[in-house]
This record gives C-alpha cells, structure tokens and sequence, in this order.
C-alpha cells in the first residue's frame, strides 16, 4: 500500500483492478481549517489508455500494481506489428502500433529498452530518455544559424517529424528525448 502523500510521477497504481500510470501528481493544502491535505493525480489505464483525473485525501492509501519490469530489445517491424524479444529469457513476442502508441515512432533495429508486464502480460514499452536517430529529410541548413534561430520540420528515419535548429542537415544523428518528440543535440559519433 502506498500513502496518497507519497504517490509520485511513474508510479503504477492497482485501481479496480488495472494498472493506472501516474502522468502527474499534486499535493495541495485547502486553506480552511481543519481541511486536510488533498492529492490530484492524472493517471492512464495502461490496459485501455483511458486518462482519468482523480483525488486523494492525505490519508487514503492506495494499493500499487504488481508489476514487473524486463529487459527487452526491439528487433524488427512488419506492416503493424512491432517484434521485441526479452534479453533474458530470449522469448519473442509482438506488439501491435496502437499499444505501443507514440512509442512506434522511436524504435530503431537493436534499440534495448524495457517491457511492462502485468499478471504475465506485457501491455508496454518503457523507452530510454533518448535516443539517437538520423534525420532524412529537412529544409537546407542556414548559413550563420545559431540554436536561438526559429526552429524547422526534420523527417527523421522512422518516420517521426520533430523540430530542430537550421543548422541540422540531411544525414545528421540527432538525440531526441522520447518523452514530448524534442530535439536535444547532435548525436556523438
């Protein structure tokens, strides 16, 4: 069981018997006396991808899901289907692009990440922060650009479209943070 004062972002919560994501959490004292402390939470069933908003009194505890996080390396993609095999156990399986969401946008042959299993089941993808990805497509660099310049449209490899400095040229790495589709920096060689 956990406090509702020590939920955190990330954290996985057992609510009605499913697996809820904790998107954000905010503590917030009610200024009349005797009130007490009140917890707001924006949390993601990780089995519908429902969003729900939701409060806790300081109080309240809530149960944590029980999950388990793994090892896994994404190997290929085919027409829909996303192929990742646990490092561990070396067992394959698929996950289709609507669960893996936003994260189908990122994944590149070989990349290790994690997987989310609850009761056995995977039902995610944690990815890395960032991840190194070429870009195939931009509008030509400017010469003199610097990185407080307006921000251009580049295609990168697996598709996604992500804003970056005028400096960046088709066939440049860049790092791109996994969490909003930002453009960090140029990747080292």
């Amino acid at each position: 069981m956990i406090q509702a004062t020590d939920i955190k972002r990330g954290q996985i919560l057992d609510m009605g018997g499913a697996p809820w994501l904790v998107l954000e959490a905010l503590s917030q004292t009610p200024s009349a006396r005797g009130a007490s402390l009140l917890v707001k939470v924006k949390v993601r069933n990780l089995s519908t991808g429902n969003v729900l908003s939701k409060t806790f009194r300081g109080g309240d505890q809530v149960e944590a899901a029980d999950c388990e996080r793994r090892p896994i390396q994404f190997l290929y993609r085919q027409g829909d289907a996303f192929a990742f095999m646990d490092t561990e156990t070396f067992d394959q399986f698929e996950l289709t692009a609507e669960v893996l969401g936003d994260a189908a946008g990122y994944l590149t042959d070989g990349l290790e990440c994690r997987s989310l299993l609850y009761n056995g089941a995977v039902l995610t993808v944690e990815l890395p922060t960032t991840v190194d990805l070429e870009v195939v497509d931009t509008a030509p660099s400017i010469k003199g650009a610097t990185a407080q310049a307006q921000l251009k449209p580049a295609e990168l490899e697996t598709g996604v479209t992500v804003q970056v400095p005028p400096y960046i040229t088709v066939g440049e790495r860049i790092k791109v943070d996994t969490r909003d589709g930002r453009f960090v920096e140029r990747a080292k060689s």
